[in-house]
């Protein structure tokens, strides 16, 4: 039988802090009957109000729910009260039913066409002449991007402090019409920085790293390739699957699940999922996508260990990657930590390699919370070594260490540290 997850595990699944306090209300094994688990699922039928009952089952190896309750959060907090049962030993081994079985077994059999369409070639080829016109409307986005930078930068900043949010948006808009993406939701992004303390600093640093970009992608042709690939991505254009999956770069790992992280933008909800290598300390990122209503990849789940085969999508500073392929299931697992000058040696080296990024991984090993004489948060380590804390409720973590020290996995940006997940050695897995 497979280690039971601990109920840290559990509630970090949940798709929001009302799921997970539902979950609770659930896992009380008098609602329950026909419970039942084995090596790669846990089942049962729980009872609903009035007359109903709902059939809930868990594929533990992904992890994958289904529930015939009529929620639309993935997993309902039916999912999780059975797995919070299941995590308290309160659901015992035993034969599937045969609505389970028929459920895990349409799963593998989806899983296994999925994994032959993605061994297979590309069976599309680009046509050249819509590529074509494509780079045309770019340069032309970014031509007149360019031009309103400098008008930015000429007219002062100062208008920008009681400007609109319309100012950013309309140039926004006129780069998703010129079919560049991702800086049209970089520079939309910008509206929010003349509402923080500090502003006229940052905000002149996002617009010369926009003109930078700008003048990388008119010079592409004369950058390496690595470098090239990176600025095409960060404007907007998009790698197949099937192109990374075929050839991009891979390295197999013990891949630490160190966090995860959903934002929702545009009726499109995001998932962030952080690895790191125990044995080759590299950062991955595995981003999902979902629309409204339909569940986002919980195939990675903070506080275990993966053996698996990631593909990395090209660039100067791989990190974006798809699992190509797993080796066995996901176990509880405590990341190694390094000290906050080595998080900061790594990400200097990063930035250097790819001067766009926003957001890096860090895992601080033996760290602990302090406070500032203003009174904001800090993590320290034994050093001495401290880094801003960005979070509005720091009490799981104070709980969490009591004080005492803590490996901290976090998202590192340019306004601080914002903490995912913590490690005590008495206490497991708490996701931030």
């Amino acid at each position: 039988m497979r280690d039971r997850w601990a109920r840290e595990q559990v509630l970090g699944l949940a798709p929001d802090a009302s799921s997970a306090k539902a979950a609770g209300g659930v896992a009380r094994p008098a609602k329950w009957a026909g419970t039942g688990c084995d090596d790669e699922a846990v089942w049962g039928e729980c009872q609903g109000s009035g007359t109903s009952v709902y059939r809930t089952c868990a594929d533990l190896t992904e992890p994958a729910f289904r529930c015939s309750c009529p929620s639309r959060k993935f997993p309902c907090k039916h999912a999780l009260g059975l797995l919070l049962l299941w995590s308290d030993a309160a659901v015992e081994a035993g034969p599937r039913p045969a609505w389970a079985a028929e459920w895990i077994e349409e799963r593998r059999a989806r899983a296994e066409k999925a994994a032959s369409k993605k061994a297979a070639p590309a069976a599309k080829a680009r046509d050249p002449k819509t590529a074509e016109r494509r780079e045309r409307r770019v340069d032309d986005g970014l031509a007149e991007l360019d031009q309103w930078l400098r008008d930015q930068v000429a007219h002062g900043l100062a208008q920008a402090e009681k400007a609109p949010y319309r100012l950013w948006d309309d140039a926004a808009r006129r780069l998703v019409d010129a079919q560049a993406g991702s800086l049209a939701g970089q520079v939309r992004a910008l509206a929010a920085i003349p509402r923080r303390p500090g502003w006229p600093g940052r905000l002149l640093e996002e617009y010369a790293l926009l003109r930078l970009l700008v003048r990388a992608h008119q010079r592409r042709d004369d950058l390496p390739g690595a470098l090239r690939d990176t600025v095409r991505s960060r404007v907007g254009f998009t790698v197949p699957q099937e192109e990374v999956l075929a050839g991009g770069e891979r390295a197999r790992d013990l891949w630490w699940v160190i966090g995860s992280r959903d934002t929702a933008q545009d009726l499109l909800t995001t998932r962030r999922v952080w690895l790191r290598g125990r044995r080759t300390g590299r950062p991955a990122l595995v981003l999902s996508f979902a629309a409204p209503g339909t569940p986002l990849d919980a195939s990675l789940l903070v506080g275990t260990e993966v053996d698996a085969e990631l593909a990395f999508y090209p660039g100067s500073q791989p990190l974006r990657a798809l699992v190509a392929e797993r080796y066995g299931a996901a176990e509880p697992g405590m990341p190694g930590g390094t000290s906050v000058q080595g998080f900061l040696d790594e990400h200097a080296a990063a930035l250097a390699r790819d001067p766009w990024l926003d957001r890096w991984p860090a895992t601080l090993g033996n760290v602990r919370l302090a406070r500032a004489e203003g009174g904001d948060l800090y993590v320290s380590d034994e050093a001495g070594d401290a880094l801003p804390l960005r979070t509005g409720d720091p009490w799981r973590l104070l709980a969490l260490s009591g004080g005492g020290p803590v490996t901290l996995s976090g998202e590192w940006s340019p306004r601080g540290l914002s903490p995912l997940a913590a490690w005590h050695e008495n206490e497991g897995t708490v996701v931030l």
